[in-house]
């Protein structure tokens, strides 16, 4: 499918969105928003997205971030700060609902910094249900070896090559993502505080092997918000939907089924 593309105003910016709309002919059927990860994108979901709106009977909304995908790239020196998911989630994402005339409590579907923004968005919005796969709410430090250890497959394999395919600006999306992660500035960063105000359903996803954070995220997640479920996949890293994708589908399908509005 190819993408569309709406302009924001995020700050007196003019920034182009792409995104994607999938059944929008569902127009009874909840709506589910997926938010990207760290160097992710539109394409980056590759068919996934599809393969769960199938099974939960759903529409999808697909969009890149400002820095990746086909959306805006970062402005010229632009670098995030320790705020940036904050940003994302209380003016990127609400403006882009705005701008496509979305008035429903969506439901959300976040990976990874995409689920971080997933639980702030939450935290101060209506919404009728979290999945979250591998979110971070802290800064660990096995994450910021992951980081650092990306950075140097980055400048010398092929990494740059394999990434370069999802985004129209490839430098512009990974530096934003290693500079704010590897910002001294950053390591304090926490968001255990904010989500406690959040009172829709949560399943929170991690792979027992996910080499970007330890099963402290999401058990902090249980901790602040006592109505969420865990899920925990064996055999699995940073990237459910890559590689455990139908015990994903599986573990949302049940969450969804306890949920989800009767038509």
């Amino acid at each position: 499918m190819t993408p569309s593309f709406v302009d924001i105003d995020w700050c007196g910016r003019d920034t182009r969105i792409e995104y994607q709309r999938l059944y929008p002919e569902k127009t009874e059927a909840p709506l589910l928003i997926f938010l990207h990860e760290g160097l992710g994108s539109v394409a980056m979901w590759k068919n996934f997205p599809r393969q769960l709106c199938d099974a939960l009977d759903v529409q999808g909304l697909v969009y890149s971030r400002p820095g990746y995908g086909q959306s805006s790239p970062r402005a010229a020196n632009e670098q995030w700060q320790p705020d940036f998911m904050h940003r994302q989630a209380q003016e990127v994402l609400p403006a882009l609902l705005k701008a496509l005339h979305i008035p429903q409590a969506p439901w959300l579907f976040g990976h990874s910094d995409g689920g971080s923004i997933a639980l702030l968005y939450a935290a101060h919005h209506a919404v009728a249900g979290l999945v979250v796969l591998a979110p971070h709410i802290m800064v660990e430090d096995v994450s910021i070896n992951s980081i650092t250890q990306a950075q140097q497959a980055y400048e010398n394999t092929n990494l740059r090559e394999r990434l370069a395919p999802y985004h129209a600006d490839v430098d512009s999306a990974f530096e934003g993502w290693r500079q704010i992660w590897l910002n001294p500035n950053f390591r304090n960063w926490s968001i255990e505080e904010d989500i406690s105000t959040i009172t829709c359903p949560v399943l929170a996803i991690q792979g027992i092997d996910d080499e970007y954070g330890t099963l402290a995220q999401i058990q902090g997640i249980a901790r602040r918000l006592p109505q969420a479920k865990l899920v925990t996949l064996p055999a699995c890293g940073h990237s459910p939907h890559r590689d455990q994708p139908d015990a994903l589908i599986d573990a949302c399908f049940n969450f969804f089924t306890l949920y989800k509005p009767k038509n």
